[in-house]
C-alpha cells in the first residue's frame, strides 16, 4: 500500500510569507531607483485624480513613495499584515492585493480633487486590515471562523486606532481616500474570495495498489 501525499495548496509557510516580502523588496528597489535616476517616478506613475494619464497609477502607485520616511512608515505594517494575508495561500495573497489596488486606486482617482497626486502602499495596508477583519465572517467552518476572529481581534487592537485615525483624522497631505477605499477593497476581496461549498473528502485520499 502506498500513500500519495497531496501537495499543500497555496504553498508552504515560507513560500507564503515570502510573497509580501517580495513586493516590499520591489517597493524599496523602486524607491532607490527613483532617488538615483533623473525625473520622478511618483509624478510619472502616481494616481493623478480625474486625469486619464493618471489611471496607470491605480496599479503602480502602491510601489511608489514620496520620501524615505513615507516608505519606512508603511514597511512594518505592510510586512506584518501582508504575511497574515499570505498565510491563506500564495494565489489568494496576490488576488487580494490586486482587488485592493484596483478598488482603492479607482476610488482614490474618483473621489480626490482633480489633479491630486497620490502614491504609497498605505492603501494596501488598510486593505489587508479590512480583509483580515471581514474574513472572520465568511470563514468556511466554525473552527476557521473562531481562528480568524481571534486574528481579527488582535489586528483590531494593534492597528484599529491608527487605521481609524488614518481615515477620519488624516493629517494634511495624507490621502484618507486611499485609506478608506483600500479598506473597502479589502472587504470586497474577503467577500469575493470567500470559500464556496465544502471541500471534497476525497481530496488527498490515499491510494492503494
Amino acid at each position: 500500500m502506498t500513500h500519495a501525499r497531496a501537495p499543500r495548496r497555496g504553498g508552504g509557510f515560507l513560500a507564503r510569507a515570502a510573497q509580501p516580502m517580495v513586493l516590499l523588496a520591489i517597493m524599496w528597489a523602486v524607491f532607490l531607483l527613483d532617488a538615483i535616476l533623473p525625473g520622478s517616478f511618483s509624478a510619472a506613475f502616481g494616481i493623478e485624480s480625474w486625469m486619464l494619464r493618471g489611471l496607470d497609477g491605480v496599479l503602480l502607485s502602491p510601489l511608489l513613495h514620496s520620501s524615505l520616511g513615507h516608505l519606512i512608515a508603511n514597511t512594518v505594517p505592510f510586512a506584518i499584515l501582508g504575511v497574515m494575508v499570505a498565510l491563506d495561500g500564495v494565489g489568494r495573497f496576490w488576488a487580494v492585493t490586486a482587488i485592493i489596488a484596483l478598488v482603492g486606486g479607482l476610488g482614490t482617482w474618483v473621489v480626490n480633487a482633480p489633479g491630486t497626486l497620490t502614491v504609497g502602499a498605505s492603501g494596501l495596508v488598510f486593505g489587508y486590515f479590512g480583509y483580515l477583519l471581514l474574513r472572520a465572517f465568511v470563514a468556511p467552518s466554525l473552527g476557521h471562523g473562531i481562528g480568524y476572529a481571534i486574528i481579527a481581534v488582535v489586528v483590531a487592537v494593534v492597528y484599529g486606532g491608527s487605521m481609524l485615525t488614518g481615515i477620519f483624522g488624516a493629517a494634511s497631505g495624507i490621502s484618507w481616500q486611499a485609506h478608506l477605499f483600500g479598506a473597502i477593497g479589502g472587504g470586497i476581496a474577503a467577500l469575493a474570495l470567500r470559500p464556496r461549498g465544502r471541500p471534497s473528502t476525497r481530496d488527498g485520499a490515499a491510494r492503494s495498489s
